[in-house]
């Protein structure tokens, strides 16, 4: 999912006429990639070659909080069902993938044939960042499940009109028995279709979607929910191969107003950004607890809404009110979200400014992150200065896609700045240089648990509910699944691939406090017992149950 979403709601590095103005004094090379997710800049893969003797042992470290040892009943079905695409697999696969993965040289080429050693067995050998696997449990309970008519949403993702004759399901049942899909196991129904799709297998990948449109709803259970997104994102896969997925999907995206409160309404039900705010902004307010001037730079700005309780702390501290300067970048389709330009976001600031009695400088930014120049940033002597990445530097290319590599890049500037302090907050999901199967299973893993999060906060059948998986996380599915290329900019790292990053480009660690942490434990109950938060080498992982969706650390 694009968390992302919560912030801004489009961060986008295309844009389609049909669905937010563009902005004409702007380059058009900045609308020229993606024509499907007008909410996610550019960006591309990780795809270095390094020497995996000298990076194992890094990765070895973050093994305490990415154990891929524990395999759920699912794993053994998983393994069937990716044997069926196939004849290649052996008992080297995983380490072969593993050995991939840790020399970060995945390769995310459409070209890739079955015989390579690329695929995982299961998604836990796409698993460093999460525990066990999501519970069978919860996956297999589809007997009951709803069917409600939701206007355009079922025609496009679950419509009892595509259910299949009684004889044409007792036959499609029949094959399904023979693949060893148990008959209401959704999550190992989408893994066959993707598997199909991916062999070229276009008969049995059609019988096998008519089917599996049958028994997904957007008001049903989480994995019936998520399964209409990834339906249609495989579909799209084959329709187009992501060139032109706004057809697939359609641009209905809401009034700017509509949006900001789908988006407004999955902030105050899911803790993950209230998790990154937290972590921070006491990172932040550790590192210049004794500045008088403060250099806020924020990538990804949106609302501002991150700033307001650390301005209003600076405000109160014993000392005096630090002077604050905020530079805001945001690319310019997000003023969609935000139903205007970054002019809202300075008034904010100058109400925050007059009301606290604190010094407060906006400087707007409109472009986005990967055209961002050191001129621009403005950064002056004697300030403090702070960068934040919220969610946001996964939309920044690398090597993999440009061979100018903007994500080290942008980096490398930044530490040429010499910041007191850098925040990162990012998904906790490995889709950066995943293959296709591999990376659909973990986009399946990942947003199951997200999809059950919501699920204990909102009821099945609220329209708002649905609105907000519609607007501000299907796209991003479709995006993982259908796209390659430029053309997909969901890639997200694990915390151990950021921090072996954040370390070539020469920062260190800065440990979180101590005493946030403590804070944020505290935020986690008033949600949900079955969230876990895992403090490991100063960083932060914050999940659900047992799958981890967030990272934070800081750096300097």
């Amino acid at each position: 999912m694009d968390l992302n979403s919560f912030r801004s709601g489009s961060t986008g590095s295309d844009v389609s006429n049909a669905c937010y103005p563009t902005v004409s004094s702007l380059p058009s090379r900045l609308f020229e990639s993606l024509k499907f997710n007008p909410r996610n800049s550019p960006n591309t893969h990780f795809s270095t070659h390094f020497d995996a003797n000298n990076l194992n042992p890094y990765f070895d470290s973050q093994e305490q909080y990415s154990s891929t040892d524990n395999i759920s009943s699912n794993s053994t079905l998983d393994s069937h069902l990716i044997r069926s695409g196939g004849s290649f697999y052996n008992q080297h696969i995983r380490n072969a993938l593993q050995q991939l993965e840790t020399a970060l040289m995945a390769p995310d080429d459409e070209e890739v044939t079955m015989s390579e050693p690329i695929l995982a067995e299961n998604s836990e050998s796409q698993g460093r960042g999460r525990g066990p696997r999501p519970r069978a449990s919860d996956q297999e309970s589809q007997e009951s499940h709803s069917h409600k008519s939701q206007e355009s949403h079922n025609s496009r993702f679950g419509n009892s009109r595509n259910e299949p004759d009684s004889e044409g399901h007792r036959k499609d049942m029949e094959d399904f028995t023979l693949q060893g899909i148990p008959r209401h196991n959704l999550r190992q129904l989408l893994i066959a279709c993707a598997i199909a799709l991916f062999n070229h297998k276009l008969d049995e990948f059609e019988k096998l979607v008519v089917y599996a449109r049958s028994i997904v709803s957007v008001s049903g259970e989480p994995i019936q929910r998520l399964g209409a997104y990834m339906i249609e994102g495989l579909i799209a896969r084959k329709e187009l191969s992501g060139t032109n997925i706004y057809r697939a999907l359609k641009c209905d995206t809401p009034d700017s107003k509509d949006l900001l409160s789908y988006m407004h309404i999955l902030y105050e039900i899911c803790p993950y950004l209230k998790f990154g705010h937290m972590a921070a902004n006491g990172a932040i307010a550790e590192a210049c607890k004794n500045e008088d001037r403060i250099h806020i730079i924020d990538f990804q700005i949106a609302q501002g809404t991150q700033w307001m309780t650390l301005l209003q702390a600076l405000a109160a501290r014993p000392g005096g009110a630090p002077h604050v300067r905020i530079t805001g970048i945001d690319d310019p389709v997000s003023q969609h979200a935000r139903g205007g330009g970054l002019a809202a976001v300075g008034g904010r600031f100058a109400a925050v400014s007059e009301k606290f009695s604190i010094p407060i400088e906006f400087h707007a930014v409109p472009v986005y992150a990967s055209d961002i120049t050191r001129a621009l940033l403005d950064v002056r002597p004697g300030e403090a200065l702070a960068v934040n990445f919220p969610l946001q530097l996964h939309h920044t290319p690398d090597e993999s896609v440009d061979v100018l590599n903007p994500r080290d890049g942008l980096l490398r500037m930044i530490k040429s700045l010499s910041p007191t302090v850098v925040t990162l907050v990012e998904q906790e999901s490995n889709t950066n240089t995943a293959p296709f199967l591999p990376r659909f299973i973990e986009a399946l893993d990942f947003y199951t648990a997200m999809f059950e999060s919501i699920d204990v906060t909102m009821a099945r059948d609220r329209k708002e509910r649905i609105k907000v998986e519609e607007q501000c996380l299907a796209r991003d599915i479709v995006n993982i699944i259908a796209c390659e290329g430029r053309e997909r900019v969901e890639r997200h790292e694990l915390l151990g691939k950021w921090c072996l990053r954040f370390t070539m480009a020469g920062f260190r660690q800065f440990p979180l406090s101590s005493y946030v942490n403590s804070v944020i434990r505290g935020l986690l109950k008033q949600y949900s017992e079955h969230y876990t938060l895992l403090e490991t080498d100063g960083a932060m992982l914050l999940g659900w149950k047992d799958r981890y969706l967030v990272s934070a650390s800081a750096w300097h």
